[in-house]
């Protein structure tokens, strides 16, 4: 009878250990679901390409509805929040986000690129803020309000070479490894440079107004013509698979109907062809700031809940 009476105790005691070490881990499980490791997600790179090329021009591009540097500004102010906005999105102890500008080439202008230099932001749990986040939207208001004056001013626009950033500087500059990387750039969706510009068969580096009418892109089958000739940009990299691009302010000359869809149709395959998995063009053509304001931001914080600090 003793030893029964022992034996039940002893499987009693086995069990009662098993039960609380399934409750432990279902507990550990429990936490975890609420306080998830830091993945790649939770880190943002974001990179601005400026194109500071004629576009920008106020006399030779006017528009009464806004002008298109002011429009630059705009983007760019959105931008910044949504990337604020990331910020105080998570614990200052998973702080590990970047955010600068770049142009291609460099301006000529030293004052521009000693501007350009005060826009660049890296934020880690060493030294984020309230204070130092609150600084971002200033200084780049500030800074990049003077670029833009500096670079009307100067009118020495010497062309924006988009082709030749890809090609040489998108790997180095706007991907880091683990991280969200984002390249928003702001264009007229028109790519020249004198020094990258060249033809392989039906490609090209560059494409301009005068370039795509002579192709006669002007008709509703300008995309059978397109896929026909394989027309587009000739390739500048190769797996950019880690890189999110987002196009902003293009603006296609009038009298073809189809130059907006032309451009997107070379921008999208360019940057498929690279390795970019979802492109986005928005809008065709350039819309206001205050329009697209809250589409930047949420793509910069998709699935992102907001924790203020």
């Amino acid at each position: 009878m003793k030893a029964r009476i022992i034996r039940l105790l002893l499987l009693f005691s086995a069990l009662l250990i098993i039960s609380c070490d399934k409750k432990s881990k279902d507990g550990n499980n429990s936490n975890s679901a609420k306080q998830p490791a830091t993945t790649r997600k939770d880190n943002l790179n974001i990179s601005i390409l400026l194109d500071l090329s004629d576009r920008i021009d106020p006399v030779k591009h006017a528009n009464q509805g806004m002008d298109f540097y002011k429009r630059d500004l705009g983007y760019i102010e959105a931008i910044v929040k949504g990337f604020e906005t990331h910020l105080r999105s998570k614990p200052v102890r998973q702080d590990n986000d970047d955010i600068q500008v770049y142009f291609e080439p460099e301006p000529l202008n030293s004052e521009i690129n000693s501007l350009a230099k005060k826009l660049k932001f890296s934020f880690t749990k060493d030294n984020t803020t309230k204070a130092s986040i609150l600084k971002i939207s200033k200084q780049y208001n500030l800074a990049s309000n003077e670029i833009y004056k500096l670079a009307i001013k100067n009118s020495e626009y010497i062309g924006s070479d988009i082709w030749g950033f890809f090609k040489n500087k998108v790997n180095d500059y706007c991907i880091k490894s683990n991280h969200r990387n984002i390249l928003f750039i702001l264009t007229d969706g028109y790519v020249y440079h004198r020094y990258s510009k060249f033809t392989e068969g039906s490609r090209s580096s560059y494409i301009t107004p005068e370039f795509l009418k002579a192709l006669k892109l002007n008709t509703s089958s300008f995309q059978t013509v397109m896929m026909r000739n394989d027309y587009g940009f000739v390739k500048a990299n190769d797996n950019l698979s880690d890189l999110e691009v987002i196009v902003l302010g293009v603006n296609p000359a009038k009298g073809n109907p189809f130059e907006g869809d032309v451009i997107n149709e070379y921008w999208v395959k360019w940057l498929k062809e690279m390795g970019v998995k979802q492109p986005i063009m928005k809008p065709i053509p350039a819309d206001l700031p205050s329009n697209l304001e809250s589409i930047i931001q949420s793509h910069i914080n998709r699935n992102k809940i907001h924790v203020d600090r």
